[in-house]
């Protein structure tokens, strides 16, 4: 019987014994479904990290925050597997209540919520939070902006939130922003307003403060990274604004200069002609790997759910990169990869620098 060239690797059963993270995972890669593919993206990240070429950015999306995930960001912070963060506003304020002191408590997603109203409890799907808590530390960030900052500067969040985190090292609130900013991490977040961020600059503009945050400022000091990277790999923990706005690192970034290219790198070259127009030049630089840990399903057409294979027609990735994406909860996949990384990745990891951006 001639062999059948889809039959090339077994699927092997678990057996039940006592074993690490790691070890349960590298037999979850022989197995199926999402769980090989937790196991392949955990493969992936070592691999990242092994990289001496590559810059890691990470998209942290969503209010994953408050369900004790921000530490974990931290850890990967401190030991240089992520060289760039972008995050959502919640991601990066939600975590100070729990740096302050303050706490989240574990609730019910079918809690009576007008009841919580009136006792100034918000919910955050199975997690309670303390709105007077939320409120101490939206003032935080006002205090910082009316005492700390230039009126009428056009800051980028890269800059605000790395004088924002430098602010709350000396306070000894170990937030993500404080630890990024120790670590010369850099971090955007293009939606800054729409989290307590923009709440902190209503309070300050109440006060007679005229706070900037300048978008465009953000998005070309991110497509400046460019020049100073040789391949660059993502990871997306959920999707939303932080994975666009990496994913056009890869094809949009080449805009900011005439020659339609980033001096100094090597580019995929697209020409076309488009009749009595000029000619269409454009270069693209894709991402070398990809992951991505979401709960989106593609079809809807969002962002969010989109193929990393959909988003070769784009060139945002590249064809031979690994594309993993595993459809699974944050919560679950997160603490599972790092902790298997953990036990993995033995030094930490030397970093790729940005220091133009820390002058």
């Amino acid at each position: 019987m001639p062999k059948n060239k889809y039959f090339k690797e077994k699927v092997k059963a678990i057996e039940v014994s006592k074993k690490s993270v790691s070890q349960l995972l590298n037999e979850m890669a022989d197995t199926g479904f999402q769980g090989r593919r937790l196991a392949e993206a955990v493969k992936v990240w070592e691999k990242m990290i092994k990289d001496r070429s590559l810059t890691i950015i990470l998209g942290y999306a969503g209010s994953l925050s408050t369900t004790g995930q921000w530490k974990i960001i931290n850890w990967l912070i401190e030991n240089r597997f992520i060289d760039v963060l972008v995050a959502t506003g919640a991601n990066l304020s939600e975590d100070i209540v729990e740096a302050m002191g303050y706490s989240y408590w574990k609730g019910s997603h079918i809690a009576d919520d007008t009841e919580l109203l009136k006792t100034n409890v918000n919910r955050y799907y199975d997690v309670f939070g303390s709105e007077i808590d939320y409120m101490e530390m939206t003032e935080l960030i006002a205090k910082f902006i009316t005492e700390n900052l230039e009126q009428n500067h056009p800051y980028s969040s890269r800059e605000f939130l790395y004088l924002f985190g430098n602010w709350l090292r000396k306070k000894r609130i170990d937030s993500i922003v404080a630890v990024a900013a120790k670590n010369k991490v850099p971090i955007f977040c293009p939606a800054i307003v729409d989290s307590p961020y923009g709440d902190a600059g209503l309070i300050a503009k109440a006060q007679g403060f005229n706070l900037i945050l300048d978008n465009m400022k953000d998005y070309i000091e991110f497509m400046k990274l460019g020049e100073k990277i040789k391949n660059t790999g993502v990871i997306y923990i959920g999707g939303g604004v932080p994975k666009d706005f990496i994913q056009l690192l890869a094809v949009t970034s080449n805009l900011l200069y005439p020659e339609r290219r980033i001096p100094g790198r090597k580019a995929e070259i697209f020409r076309a002609k488009r009749g009595k127009r000029p000619e269409l030049i454009e270069s693209y630089y894709p991402h070398k790997y990809a992951i991505q840990i979401t709960t989106d399903a593609p079809q809807w057409g969002g962002l969010s759910g989109c193929t990393f294979e959909e988003a070769m027609s784009w060139g945002k990735e590249a064809e031979t990169a690994p594309k993993i994406q595993c459809y699974c909860d944050a919560t679950i996949a997160l603490p599972i990869i790092t902790h298997a990384l953990h036990e993995r990745v033995k030094s930490k990891r030397k970093g790729v620098d940005f220091p133009f951006l820390f002058r």
